[in-house]
């Protein structure tokens, strides 16, 4: 049975996000070489093409997705957050996903032919079984509905109920073994579907395929989702179609999207914005209002509603993103400005 999300038609205010933070995040990659001076995608300065769209209350998208996505059969889950639910058509075109171009309305206008089925994610390493999912075992788990904050490092965020199973469910069925500690994790590399693959000015010089990392008791917690969905349908290929993994207490670059493997490690595996700057991106990128980025302010953030212009309000930034009852113990004893 289709459960329907309920519409949010009475939003009234719409955040924007600092242009600075957008310049900052990607001085980075222009420092180490990847992104010249003079870069422009269609004649705007890569980290400012999303601004102008975010700006304007507009995505300049290239007409309607071709892609179809489905209505899913889910439950609601008691994970579910009471504050204002960003709009479904911001949440699907204004986001990152660098394999489909470095502006935040690129994945919208690049990914709209990726192809999602057939769809093959390995399950190995440090585990008694792998396992291999094809596109329709992936919506072979219990699904639910639940609503997440979501933090990003550039300090803006947004509020999305996503659909899915926890990651332990499937873990449990691998069946770690006692040397594993981690958990690896691995974007799709498929350069012809994938432009941002395809060059260094097109992808942002990071490494490809992007790879993230969990501690397995990270990856067991209970609020660590496996989302094929989101608004009640599948997902779109922007936001990580068919399958990625969302961690609401961490970064959003911590939730890798369209994930073709998983594998168990005894050793602590690499990840992708930790290899690009490790001065700037941890391996544990937990939502910490006291450990600023370098270059800004991580004690607030703009909450994105619907868009556009409007009352340029901040929130403060929660630790753990508000879920700190749930997953500080995994945390104890840690020096959490060492362990960003």
């Amino acid at each position: 049975m289709l459960i329907r999300t309920k519409s949010h038609q009475d939003l009234t205010e719409a955040e924007v996000t600092d242009e600075s933070v957008f310049q900052n995040r990607r001085s980075v990659l222009k420092r180490m070489g990847f992104i010249g001076a003079g870069s422009l995608l269609g004649g705007v300065p890569a980290a400012n093409a999303g601004l102008l769209d975010w700006l304007s209350g507009e995505d300049q998208t290239k007409g309607k997705p071709t892609v179809s996505q489905k209505a899913l059969s889910y439950t609601d889950s008691s994970h579910r957050v009471d504050e204002t639910i960003t709009t479904e058509h911001k949440a699907t075109t204004h986001n990152n996903f660098y394999e489909f171009g470095l502006s935040k309305s690129d994945p919208s206008q690049n990914a709209q032919s990726f192809q999602v089925d057939p769809w093959s994610l390995t399950i190995d390493g440090e585990v008694e079984n792998t396992i291999t999912l094809g596109y329709e075992d992936l919506f072979s788990y219990p699904l639910e509905e639940r609503i997440y904050r979501l933090r990003c490092v550039e300090a803006w965020s947004m509020v999305i109920p996503w659909v899915g199973f926890p990651l332990a469910a499937l873990l449990k069925k691998a069946q770690p073994t006692s040397k594993a500690k981690y958990v690896a994790f691995q974007t799709l590399y498929d350069p012809k579907q994938m432009i941002g693959q395809t060059s260094r000015f097109l992808g942002g010089g990071i490494r490809y395929p992007y790879v993230e990392g969990l501690r397995l008791d990270e990856a067991m917690n209970p609020l660590t989702l496996m989302s094929v969905g989101m608004y009640g349908k599948t997902l779109p290929p922007q936001n990580g179609a068919p399958i990625r993994l969302v961690v609401p207490w961490k970064y959003g670059f911590k939730s890798i999207k369209s994930l073709v493997k998983i594998t168990l490690t005894e050793k602590q595996p690499p990840t992708t914005w930790n290899l690009s700057a490790p001065q700037e991106y941890g391996f544990y990128a937990n939502v910490n209002p006291k450990v600023d980025h370098p270059r800004w302010s991580q004690a607030s953030e703009r909450r994105i509603t619907t868009g556009g212009l409007g009352a340029d309000k901040r929130i403060p930034t929660l630790p753990f993103n508000g879920y700190a009852d749930q997953v500080a113990s995994l945390y104890t004893g840690m020096d959490l400005r060492r362990f960003y």
